[in-house]
């Protein structure tokens, strides 16, 4: 299909092969196997096509895509328009109008939110400016927040493991090097957040891909801080992750998402959204659940509020992935943000408890 589209152009444009091939910068030999189906052109050279041969590029682009699905999809005939409507489904959610505007927002979640507001008001007026009570209380919050959110992608380390292998730099027996590796990178990667915070950097996927690459670092160098290139599926949901050529896109979306959303949408919300929609995109081959929740509290940190801890055992892990799923097969936001709301307001509350 795209093949033919393109031979079509070309000739109309009247260019030889040896000539759109020269100005493309590639051998002739590649493009006729382009125009054959036979091999793909990379998204690239589709949009230097389109303008060398002044056509749209949506509209080259359109066709190039149709194929590429097509191709993944030719294995799996009986399973292909279930696999569309699904597809439809998400990328409507993650790129269409919805996207950027502000989610309505239940009676019930703005009291919520109203309650944490306070609290945070209350914890930032009796907030420990510096000194040894305010690292000991950060030191605290980061060890259960590692061990928590290692917990939740099954690391079996304790709480006191945990904090001996990040402060004390022991081994503990029985225990794999991947899950001594994984307390560590994380505790460097809240580092690296909160690091950012007081800073004032802004957010960008360059810096997220920085955070993923401190949760990978170590355990898998190749794919740390890196898209993924193949497709992925997450074992006992029914959310099928977009193929990966759409990731890029979807993730510029995202953050394009962000942007507009940040003086806007309530920061407890909108590190919410951030903490769904990355999971949802699954962006990344491993750790994508880990820095979805980095980048949520990322969020949180930046407008005065504390680190949200999603606990580990059976009950809330199952809660957690069960409001993931409300949204990503029923855009069903409500379940999600009562989670990180509790979360939210749980953390300020121990806070305020310990000064």
């Amino acid at each position: 299909m795209f093949g033919n589209t393109l031979k079509t152009l070309r000739l109309a444009s009247g260019y030889n092969l040896k000539e759109l091939a020269q100005q493309l910068g590639i051998d002739p030999s590649l493009l006729s196997r382009i125009e054959r189906d036979e091999r793909t052109a990379t998204e690239q050279q589709v949009k230097t096509m389109a303008h060398l041969l002044k056509t749209p590029t949506a509209d080259l682009l359109k066709t190039w895509l149709a194929d590429k699905v097509a191709s993944v999809l030719n294995p799996y005939p009986s399973l292909a328009p279930e696999v569309l409507a699904v597809m439809e489904s998400r990328i409507e959610y993650l790129q269409g109008p919805k996207s950027v505007e502000s989610l309505p927002v239940s009676k019930a979640l703005k009291k919520q939110l109203q309650h944490i507001d306070t609290l945070q008001m209350q914890w930032q007026e009796s907030k420990p400016s510096k000194g040894v009570q305010l690292q000991k209380l950060n030191e605290s919050f980061a060890v259960e927040y590692t061990y928590e959110s290692n917990r939740i992608e099954g690391c079996t380390l304790s709480l006191q493991e945990t904090y001996l292998v990040i402060h004390e730099g022991l081994t503990i027996s029985g225990k794999t090097m991947q899950e001594h590796l994984e307390a560590i990178n994380h505790d460097e990667a809240i580092e690296f957040v909160t690091d950012l915070v007081n800073r004032k950097l802004e957010l960008n996927e360059y810096r997220l891909k920085q955070i993923h690459h401190l949760v990978l670092k170590g355990i898998d160098r190749k794919n740390a801080g890196v898209y993924r290139q193949v497709p992925v599926r997450i074992g006992g949901s029914s959310h099928l992750p977009p193929e990966p050529y759409l990731v890029p896109k979807l993730m510029e979306d995202l953050f394009l998402f962000y942007e507009k959303e940040k003086l806007q949408m309530h920061p407890v919300l909108l590190a919410a959204e951030m903490h769904e929609r990355l999971v949802t995109i699954h962006p990344f081959i491993d750790g994508n659940g880990r820095t979805a929740r980095l980048l949520m509290n990322l969020i949180l940190l930046r407008h005065g509020y504390e680190i949200a801890i999603l606990k580990g055992n059976v009950k809330s892990r199952m809660a957690y992935y069960k409001a993931l799923e409300a949204v990503q097969v029923d855009a069903n936001t409500a379940p999600f943000y009562e989670l990180i709301t509790n979360a939210v307001k749980q953390s300020l509350e121990e806070h305020l408890k310990l000064v």
